[in-house]
């Protein structure tokens, strides 16, 4: 087991020998995994280009999403009688993270805290500090999300993950997602899932709901690749996401549907002082 650090909007590489497996995370780019590789096969897929330019946001590896997940009705939310605006998925993606830990005592595992600021307080009236830690060990990713409120007044959030999964054909993926029953973003219709999904479509994003178990999983069967997501309660919602001639498809687990900011629907809340903590891992086997 081994971690490495560099400066500067350089790397940290958590890497497991006896699995060959590395992540590369970079915390200044909103605390974002960039790379997992096992046996040099490429879990996530990456757009270099968007990444390289810190006026867009990410598009590849696992983006962060907090406080809320989608976007809001014109970007705006109204909280204890003020209107206040956040953009698509909030600001931990696009915000820089710092490395607070380190460790290779059970897994190598990393630490990368945000810290509220002038900047945050603006769009969202609170003080928090999160502390989110990723874990390899051996084929499994985990990722520990820890949102602690430093405010008086209790805060409500939503938390999730916008991972870009790499894959070359879409019709060779086989899906087990634990829900039937799905909306289409802009539609609060509650559709019904066949099993299938046409990838002949320009675009499909669709939020699975009332979810019968905490794990989906994919099978990539040109790479003979299994990926097992695993989330925990506080997930109740899983979004696949994907956009035709692009070689990624996204699964999504978040904590709350789109604009439960204002609806209130599945709203994490944490109380003064207090820590929510939430977890997802993600494991990967080789055909």
């Amino acid at each position: 087991m081994s971690v490495a650090g560099q400066k500067a909007y350089q790397p940290y590489i958590l890497s497991d020998e006896t699995s060959q497996s590395l992540v590369v995370v970079v915390p200044e780019r909103g605390g974002v995994i960039t790379d997992w590789r096992i046996q040099d096969q490429k879990i996530f897929y990456m757009d270099k280009e968007r990444f390289a330019d810190p006026t867009l946001s990410v598009r590849g590896g696992i983006p962060l999403l907090f406080p809320i997940c989608g976007n809001l009705p014109d970007d705006t939310y109204t909280l204890d009688g003020e209107t206040y605006q956040l953009p698509q998925h909030g600001f931990a993606r696009t915000s820089p993270w710092e490395v607070s830990q380190q460790s290779t005592s059970d897994g190598a595992s990393i630490t990368v805290t945000l810290r509220s600021n002038d900047q945050t307080r603006a769009v969202y009236p609170f003080n928090f500090e999160l502390n989110y830690t990723y874990i390899l060990k051996g084929n499994t990713l985990e990722m520990r999300y820890s949102h602690t409120n430093l405010s008086q007044k209790p805060m409500p959030f939503s938390t999730g993950i916008h991972p870009y999964f790499s894959v070359t054909d879409k019709s060779q993926l086989e899906l087990d997602i634990p829900s039937n029953q799905y909306k289409v973003k802009g539609d609060p219709t509650i559709n019904t899932f066949s099993g299938e999904f046409d990838f002949n479509t320009e675009e499909i994003d669709w939020a699975f709901v009332n979810l019968s178990q905490q794990s989906a999983v994919v099978t990539d069967k040109t790479r003979n690749l299994k990926l097992t997501v695993n989330f925990d309660s506080n997930y109740s919602t899983l979004v696949f996401w994907t956009v035709k001639g692009k070689d990624f498809y996204c699964l999504e687990p978040w904590t709350g549907p789109r604009n439960a900011m204002n609806t209130g629907e599945h709203l994490l809340i944490a109380e003064p002082g207090k820590t929510v903590e939430t977890v997802i891992s993600m494991t990967a086997e080789m055909g």
